[in-house]
């Protein structure tokens, strides 16, 4: 049986095994020799791989250091573990500032975790080759002792331990919404409102503490007594009618500080007992969600949204599978604007801004991983420790200017330019253009261009050629109504067009105006005000169903040269009824790719419609013109070719008809000299009669030859149309990969299975690149 490791404490002194001897004892020494005792008793560790106060490459000592076995300590190899413990009071959190330095420096001597340790907490982090000092990946335990023993080990850990965390989080606001359900009754989807809001009063208590206490149901309970002490009664005093519980009072401070993101509604108040609250309250306590990663928030908060609102509410939800498909396929870049204008819970958005967002981490971390390259060289260690130091500041500085571009609130900064004029889309739905919104902010922010708006609508900077990529999932099925109008509400308020004014180039011209002019257009049949929006497009001429009209929405709102991709039912494709839409589309844009995918994809969410997924990119500006050149080109030379059976065939009609009208004037001309003398002429009865059985033989050639034409001419105009279609697709040829994949990472239940979108992806990038798509 193996004997655990024992604090082993004489007077003022304390034994510290990994030196060999006693040593001076202070709380800070007992400490360490506690997490000593707990490497080796709880985690596996063997005091022969351990060292303390070890310094590594002249500059630095770390507190403890962890090697991967006793060879490679002895060989002197980089440490895997760099441990860092610092004593304070016991209830003071670790700090950014307290574990920066031990940080930094086993990032520059790529160890594979550091660990903060104080009295009250642990830290334990995970050091990417690439990663820079501001995108640190937090872990929620540390490693055991067999895990360091190859990298597979070490890759499979740091995996399993974020996936961990997610999952927790995840379960725990759906036993937060199960609270609700059983104490105060609400449905689902109010049952979220009110969860969503507990979270953002913890958000905003948590970014605004001092002592940076969580928001935790003691300290909930330990602030309401001193609001019931002293600042009620002054409220009731001065504002009788502002009369409110602490937990109000709270989501009004709440209210007020995410008043210009559009969270909550200003008369919204929290809607379950006092007794729910503290119970979630408590429930969440584990979490500090102003310094849980956006990953950790972010997926969990989408796992959530996904659970709950499966259903009735089901449509809004785009899987991630397909999601991050159509995304991996369009390859949104930096500098690129995004927009969904049915964006519902935000997926397509927050995966296009993730997407950027890892391109920026990536160009990031190589910078930093070249500057370090270019100073901690062979003659780095052949320097003094001063001259060492010297550049180490040099290094560090020149880093945290790097990591400046990761500071959203920094104006000038990538994440900043990324977050705030990139990412766009609208939901007609109320909840769900919050949701979009709360979902933006748990996954790093970005949603102040979402909004809750007609999507067939302009608001905001979402108006014609404004976008490089288009990701939508627009409603199927439904109808849009000739009843339904632009009013005077689409009109951006006073305050908000002098924003957009400053914002977007020409915006009265190209937004208000038309909006104020369709707004008070006055049908002259009927005198109702406003135009229909369905008036708006052009395909509405055949066509109301909400699918269609967002495809002609999507290719208007695209610059020429954008990209498009869209989840349609399969009908459009192969319905015949919509085979002019098919032709809109072929006239503004190419097909880049067509994927079927299986319906039980979407059942999950509660949709029953086999989709397919389409991609396109508008026109550029040049093969626009290409495609009108030959279009017109095409109608000559079938016209050409078919102009002559059309005249000669017109032809046998008005000679028909001219042979008629002469029969017609003579039999006239008879009639009125009919039974009277003409020079020495007499009317013959049965000659008039016969001539008269002429007129209507006449008459009825004269109708068939009209009919004959008129089907003719009918059968040639399809003919002709059919022709120029043809020739237009030989001269402006290309290919349209097609694809259909059998399973699509999701089964009809919701459960994970295998994915072929993944190797699709793969392959589309390459013949992407390889045909210079774009």
């Amino acid at each position: 049986m193996k004997l655990e490791l024992q604090i082993d404490k004489e007077k003022n002194k304390i034994y510290a095994p990994l030196l060999d001897k006693w040593v001076s004892h202070s709380a800070e020494e007992e400490l360490k020799q506690k997490f000593i005792c707990r490497l080796i008793n709880i985690y596996g560790y063997s005091l022969s791989q351990l060292g303390q106060d070890i310094k590594i490459k002249k500059r630095y000592e770390a507190d403890i250091a962890i090697w991967r076995n006793k060879l490679d300590k002895d060989k002197n190899i980089i440490p895997s573990i760099i441990i860092t413990v610092e004593c304070k009071a016991e209830h003071i959190k670790i700090k950014e500032s307290d574990y920066s330095i031990g940080y930094n420096f086993a990032s520059t001597i790529n160890a594979n975790f550091f660990i903060a340790v104080n009295l009250k907490e642990t830290k334990i982090f995970h050091i990417k080759n690439e990663i820079s000092t501001k995108k640190i990946e937090k872990l929620t335990e540390i490693p055991k002792a067999d895990i360091l023993s190859d990298n597979s080990k070490i890759v499979k850990y740091v995996n399993e331990n974020k996936r961990f965390t997610r999952e927790e989080f995840t379960k725990l606001l759906t036993r937060s919404h199960n609270i609700i359900r059983n104490n105060d009754k609400l449905s689902p989807e109010a049952a979220f409102d009110e969860i969503s809001k507990i979270l953002f009063m913890k958000i905003m208590y948590e970014r605004s503490s001092t002592e940076e206490m969580i928001f935790s149901k003691d300290r909930f309970k330990a602030d309401e007594i001193n609001y019931e002490k002293i600042i009620r009664p002054s409220i009731k005093k001065e504002y009788p009618n502002s009369d409110q519980d602490y937990m109000q009072f709270l989501f009004n401070k709440t209210k007020k500080e995410f008043e210009t993101d559009g969270l909550f509604e200003l008369k919204d108040i929290i809607k379950i007992k006092k007794n729910s609250f503290e119970m979630i309250v408590e429930e969440l306590e584990m979490f500090n969600l102003s310094d849980t990663s956006d990953d950790v928030k972010g997926i969990a908060f989408e796992q959530f949204l996904g659970k709950t609102f499966r259903g009735e509410l089901g449509q809004f939800f785009t899987p991630r599978t397909i999601v991050d498909f159509m995304i991996d396929i369009l390859d949104p870049q930096e500098g690129e604007t995004i927009c969904d204008p049915c964006c519902g819970s935000g997926g397509f958005l927050i995966s296009a801004f993730e997407h950027i967002r890892d391109k920026i981490d990536s160009e990031i971390n190589n910078q930093i991983k070249s500057l370090k390259q270019e100073y901690y060289n062979e003659n780095f260690d052949k320097l003094s420790v001063r001259e060492q130091e010297k550049i180490i500041k040099l290094v560090q500085v020149r880093i945290d200017k790097i990591n400046q571009e990761l500071v959203i609130s920094n104006e000038e900064s990538r994440y900043h330019k990324l977050s705030h004029y990139s990412i766009y889309g609208t939901d007609a739905n109320p909840r769900m253009a919050r949701t979009a919104k709360m979902n933006m902010i748990m996954h790093g922010d970005g949603h102040g261009g979402v909004h809750h708006n007609d999507g067939l609508l302009n608001v905001n900077g979402i108006f014609d050629e404004r976008f490089d990529v288009i990701l939508t999932n627009p409603p199927f099925g439904a109808r849009v109504e000739k009843s339904l109008k632009v009013t005077e509400l689409d009109l951006p308020s006073v305050d908000k067009l002098e924003k957009y004014k400053v914002r977007y180039h020409n915006y009265e011209e190209k937004v208000v105006e038309p909006l104020k002019e369709w707004a008070n257009y006055i049908n002259k049949k009927d005198k109702s005000k406003g135009k229909p929006i369905l008036d708006l497009f052009e395909v509405g001429k055949w066509s109301t169903l909400t699918e269609v009209l967002f495809i002609e929405r999507c290719l208007n709102l695209l610059k020429p040269g954008g990209r498009m991709g869209i989840v349609l039912p399969e009908g459009v494709l192969n319905n015949t009824n919509l085979q002019k839409t098919r032709e809109f589309v072929e006239g503004r844009a190419k097909i880049i790719l067509i994927t079927s995918i299986p319906q039980d994809v979407f059942i999950a969410s509660g949709a029953n419609v086999k989709p397919s997924l389409l991609f396109f990119k508008k026109f550029t500006v040049k093969e626009l013109k290409e495609y009108k050149e030959i279009e017109e080109k095409a109608i000559n030379k079938i016209n050409e070719k078919y102009n002559p059976l059309i005249k000669k065939e017109k032809e046998k009609s008005i000679l028909a008809d001219e042979n008629y009208k002469k029969l017609v004037k003579d039999l006239k001309d008879i009639n009125n000299l009919k039974g009277q003398k003409k020079g020495n002429i007499k009317i013959n009865a049965s000659e008039y009669s016969k001539l008269e059985e002429s007129v209507q033989k006449a008459n009825t050639k004269v109708n068939e030859e009209k009919k004959s034409f008129k089907s003719f001419l009918k059968q040639t105009k399809l003919k002709i149309e059919s022709e120029i279609k043809a020739k237009i697709k030989t001269d402006f040829d290309y290919q349209i990969p097609i694809a259909e994949v059998e399973k699509a990472g999701i089964s009809s239940t919701g459960a994970e299975i295998d994915n072929e979108l993944e190797p699709l992806a793969k392959e589309f990038q390459e013949y992407r690149k390889g045909n210079i798509l774009w």
